[in-house]
């Protein structure tokens, strides 16, 4: 692909089986899909979705692990005309329900059996009045439930919509300070233009076989991802599970080069036994982001995993992903302690509390404005209003230092959110959770430090009266109503939470007590 002007992601499909045919696109443990295989299959989706009522701008739902088939029923809703709304497969089903009900989606894509769940039966008792259809990704086992080899008849005589660059192509779910999660509405050609950026940049191209332990509900996984990996002709391998040990087999079986993810990912596999036993030579690529990551990992990333290009970036789902780049050159120190400078065509600021830029150096709220910010929230122009200024400038709640180079540091990750193995965690919507039980009148959580994960949630929970709750019987609780990585593994009980004059929990407090 030599140019994302005017592209669409409907386009990009059908340009790269043109070009690149019978080449393997995707390859998983159960199937391999070609490029053309990609356009041709996904067109077939696309018109049965038509057949079943999407029309253009309609919200269809992926709630599935990294598989083949989800790029199949994202590309072909698109094709559709239609926006693609991914869902955390660690959430239950009340989490999910919010985002179906809030998109308003009328089909969900999910799965009939994923690491011994049922999606379809975790909303059985969730009310959903804009669902109309549910399908199947996996094999089919309930009545109520049809299969996505429904939607592959070839004999419908049905044209596709006129899709462009300004259509939207997909509304990603964050969560904020205000514990409810917002849709980030992104556009076919912030999309394509972000990613055809940033794969060129890394260098990524046809020959590389690009591992995707990122989830594809995540930006990580599917724009930069499998989107940026059919960009570039490269082939995809879709990992639907992590598992460090299972990850150097792969690495070593299919030769792959490009690998990215979080530093939990790269900290992972130099721990395992298995380095060292097996030759993980091919690896070429590495790209990871985080408020702070050792120099000492990157070195070892260089050394000992044998990347000839690390890079580190920051980015966030209202900026399309991507906002700085560190560039392959740096130094291991700029690589580790930085997160780059602004890609090109945006611009990046730091302001102080009376929204004054400050002077290189000195730390401010990062801000952010170009091609890549997005329009706003769906069906929300409050939280629009309050995250986009009216020059269009991003204000992001993280909180950085911009050198006299233009590299970004970040020092504070949007107040106060932290990140457990690579996922952002919400203080605010874990303790909205925790206050649903009914036997917790006031609940506040914080990050603590962590080996294994680089931080977990802590909570400090007041009861009401009269109620009787302990540590073991809230933590189960905890995980058949909430996201694995939001569970906290930490649950203090106390009589009351510490609060400034104005009534507001001191987090600083907790922390210091922690």
């Amino acid at each position: 692909m030599n140019t994302a002007s005017n592209l669409t992601i409907p386009e990009l499909i059908k340009r790269q089986a043109l070009k690149h045919g019978r080449r393997e696109a995707l390859v998983s443990e159960y199937s391999v899909l070609t490029f053309e295989d990609l356009d041709t299959q996904s067109t077939q989706i696309a018109k049965n979705l038509i057949n079943i009522g999407i029309g253009k701008g309609d919200r269809v739902a992926i709630w599935a692990p990294n598989i083949n088939a989800w790029v199949l029923a994202a590309i072909g809703t698109q094709k559709a005309g239609g926006v693609v709304v991914p869902i955390n497969t660690r959430m239950k089903g009340k989490e999910a329900a919010y985002i179906l009900n809030n998109s308003q989606a009328k089909i969900l894509f999910s799965m009939n059996e994923f690491l011994g769940l049922n999606y379809f039966n975790l909303l059985s008792h969730e009310d959903l009045p804009f669902l109309e259809h549910r399908i199947a990704l996996d094999e089919n086992k309930s009545s109520d439930v049809s299969h996505l080899s429904s939607l592959m008849h070839s004999s419908l005589k049905i044209d596709l919509p006129s899709v462009n660059e300004e259509d939207l192509a997909d509304i990603i779910f964050t969560s904020g300070t205000t514990g409810k999660p917002k849709g980030v509405i992104s556009t076919h050609g912030q999309n394509i233009k972000v990613f055809d950026y940033w794969s060129k940049y890394i260098g990524l191209n046809q020959d590389d076989k690009y591992l995707i332990v990122n989830p594809f509900f995540h930006t990580f996984g599917y724009k930069a991802g499998w989107l940026a990996s059919i960009m570039r002709g490269a082939t995809a391998y879709p990992c639907a599970v992590f598992d460090a040990d299972k990850i150097i087999d792969m690495i070593h079986e299919k030769k792959i080069s490009m690998l990215p993810g979080p530093p939990t990912l790269y900290q992972s596999i130099l721990t395992s036994e298995k380095l060292g036993h097996v030759d993980i030579s091919s690896l070429r690529l590495g790209v990871t982001g985080a408020a702070s990551i050792p120099v000492q990992l990157i070195k070892d990333m260089k050394e000992q995993l044998g990347f000839e290009t690390v890079i580190t970036a920051y980015g966030l789902t209202e900026s399309t992903g991507v906002v700085t780049m560190c560039t392959p050159d740096d130094d291991y120190e700029t690589i580790a302690t930085t997160s780059g400078c602004a890609i090109a065509g945006v611009e990046v600021k730091c302001i102080d509390s009376n929204g004054e830029e400050v002077l290189a150096g000195s730390p401010g709220e990062i801000l952010v404005r170009g091609y890549n910010v997005t329009s706003g929230y769906f069906n929300n122009p409050e939280a629009t209003n309050e995250a986009i200024d009216a020059s269009g400038w991003l204000h992001t709640g993280d909180i950085g230092i911009l050198d006299e180079r233009g590299y970004i540091k970040i020092t504070d990750r949007s107040k106060d959110m932290f990140i457990v193995g690579g996922f952002n965690a919400y203080p605010a919507e874990i303790e909205n959770i925790l206050c649903d039980h009914p036997a917790i009148s006031q609940a506040a959580v914080i990050g603590i430090d962590d080996d294994r994960m680089g931080e977990v949630a802590k909570a400090f929970i007041v009861l009401k009266p009269s109620q009787t709750l302990n540590a073991k019987t809230l933590m189960h609780w905890c995980k058949e109503n909430m996201a694995n990585y939001k569970v906290p593994r930490e649950i203090e009980f106390t009589k009351d939470l510490p609060t400034n004059a104005a009534g507001k929990v001191m987090k600083y407090v907790l922390k210091d007590g922690s």
